[in-house]
């Protein structure tokens, strides 16, 4: 039995078709730990469990102890670093962790001038923030590393132009008391 030429041309091209040659895509990022969903509970508990009733704003149970002068946002912190912990757990790397540090520091220090820091927190939402972005480096690594790296170079551009406005502050002040006393 011979196959005519025509039939084995025929065969080629059919095999170009999609459905033939599609080879099966890779299930990369397709698993999620079971931390995550525990995690993701978590800071909506901590951010957005309780609605403001005609409104699309949500806030949790961070701004509300957050209300307690002096120790308030010390255990939101608390919480909060519970979730980097366990990110670390989960392999999240350095700069996406050094990016969920930062989210919390600037929460938690925010968060303490009153009434307007707990405004801030509802706002702001760190925890919710930091279960992205473990999310975004257990389904897409490689994404998630190179936009923290972007995110905490801006960070750190705009702690350096305020330690320098601190600094500039400190001396006109300084120099004000110095020309005072004189």
């Amino acid at each position: 039995m011979q196959i005519h030429p025509v039939h084995v041309v025929k065969l080629l091209l059919r095999m170009n078709e999609p459905a033939l040659s599609r080879r099966p895509e890779a299930t990369v990022g397709t698993f999620v730990p079971p931390e995550l969903a525990r995690l993701k509970r978590l800071s909506q508990l901590l951010d957005s469990a309780i609605g403001i009733p005609g409104t699309r704003y949500r806030f949790g149970l961070d701004p509300i102890v957050g209300l307690v002068p002096g120790i308030g946002d010390a255990i939101g912190a608390i919480f909060s670093s519970y979730i980097i912990f366990q990110a670390a757990r989960l392999g999240v790397p350095r700069l996406t962790l050094a990016r969920m540090i930062g989210n919390v520091v600037v929460d938690t220090i925010v968060g303490e001038i009153p009434l307007l820091g707990d405004l801030f927190d509802v706002g702001f939402q760190s925890n919710i923030r930091n279960v992205s972005l473990i999310e975004r480096h257990v389904h897409r690594p490689a994404a998630a590393k190179a936009q923290s790296r972007r995110v905490l170079v801006v960070l750190g551009i705009v702690l350096l132009a305020l330690l320098v406005v601190i600094a500039a502050v400190g001396v006109v002040v300084a120099q004000l008391v110095l020309n005072a006393i004189r």
